[in-house]
């Protein structure tokens, strides 16, 4: 079948992507779907800074490649083996596909599984396998999801179920922002009721770590950004202190505040100053999480014997430690009794056509989420 699809043909391109227009919406042949995969009609599908770094050259991957893996959908059509699947169900894209045999995956840490992270350096899907084509050229996936297109075949371990409540945009957050960001706080940081915590970089990963917080009960909740306008929404959305990292005295505001530092502090912005603040105001005997994805270049150093003297954690969170299939049903519960508003990270809605316009609102920092509707 033919789709429509935006396609990533130049890495590094300037900005504003507007001008340079880095993505091209093309029409390509979709291949049905084979075994072990699924046919979906995407309905929604948000902006992400994983897309962002693909584009900029921070995560560097095989070009041309359709773009965007948060997003939520309808099945469409099923391959062969699919029997927990049929026509007509909802369901949310996960950037990681699992294939429950590796030894990560058998450790219950799917989030890490050998095969998905082969398959998405790659730009294959889960079974190693490419659907998209224009004539005679293969046209590369982005983490196994290709979500910026009208449709899109996906392995059937890169998508939950969901509940048809749900609207698709909304539910469409929950496959990266949501785990990632709520996923730091209550699976990789597991952090106790009444703790203290700061969240450095206010994105939607961010954000979402700041509403995970709130949930799991944190007492105070120190929101850190550059932009003013993040900081707004982060007090909006429930954030105790908020300070700009753009002072050069942010570390020093913030532990004289805080009588030391906080119990936590969460770095989502995949940025070395970022992470610099985030240790630096983590009390003695706290945790400091990063779910960055910075350049592969770029080096982060701190005091070495501070791990040790001042009984450290340092930790990186992927896809929030998820198990997706346990925890996308339940923060979706925890969204719909008003426990998780993730609904309000939603700051723009654009066409595919705008594509390359939105990738410039994202990277000004002026949004947390920026929705496709299809």
């Amino acid at each position: 079948m033919q789709v429509k699809s935006a396609v990533l043909r130049e890495i590094g391109a300037s900005v504003p992507y507007e001008e340079s227009q880095p993505i091209k919406i093309e029409t390509l042949e979709l291949d049905s779907p084979e075994k072990d995969e699924v046919l979906i009609q995407i309905k929604a599908a948000s902006l992400c800074h994983s897309d962002l770094s693909v584009m900029n050259g921070s995560r560097p991957r095989p070009v041309p490649m359709a773009l965007g893996h948060e997003a939520a959908g309808v099945v469409v059509d099923i391959g062969q083996e699919v029997t927990d699947l049929e026509p007509g169900d909802h369901v949310v894209c996960v950037f990681v596909p699992s294939c429950g045999q590796c030894g990560p995956c058998r450790e219950g840490r799917p989030a890490l599984c050998e095969r998905g992270a082969a398959a998405n350096t790659a730009g294959t899907l889960l079974g190693g396998g490419q659907r998209l084509h224009k004539e005679s050229e293969t046209i590369n996936h982005h983490l196994g999801v290709s979500a910026f297109s009208e449709y899109a075949v996906v392995s059937r371990n890169s998508i939950i179920k969901i509940s048809k409540d749900i609207p698709f945009e909304k539910a469409a957050l929950f496959g990266c922002a949501v785990i990632t960001g709520v996923g730091a706080v209550v699976n990789t940081a597991s952090i106790k009721l009444g703790s203290t915590v700061a969240v450095v970089g206010l994105g939607g990963v961010g954000l979402s770590a700041l509403l995970g917080a709130i949930a799991a009960g944190a007492s105070r909740i120190v929101a850190v950004d550059i932009n003013e306008t993040k900081l707004k929404q982060a007090k909006e959305l429930g954030a105790t202190d908020v300070f700009n990292s753009k002072d050069p005295n942010v570390i020093e505001q913030i532990r004289q505040a805080t009588g030391g530092g906080l119990d936590y502090a969460f770095e989502t912005a995949g940025a070395v100053p970022a992470m610099e603040v985030a240790y630096g105001i983590t009390k003695r005997g706290g945790t400091t999480v990063t779910t960055g994805l910075p350049h592969p270049e770029h080096q982060f150093s701190f005091p070495y014997v501070s791990l040790t003297a001042e009984e450290r954690t340092l930790k990186g969170s992927y896809l929030g430690s998820c198990v997706p299939s346990r925890d996308i049903p339940r923060y979706m519960n925890l969204f719909q009794e008003d426990r998780l508003p993730v609904d309000k990270l939603i700051t723009d809605f654009i066409t595919l056509d705008e594509v390359n316009k939105g990738f410039d609102i994202l990277a000004k920092g002026e949004s947390s989420r920026i929705i496709i509707k299809f």
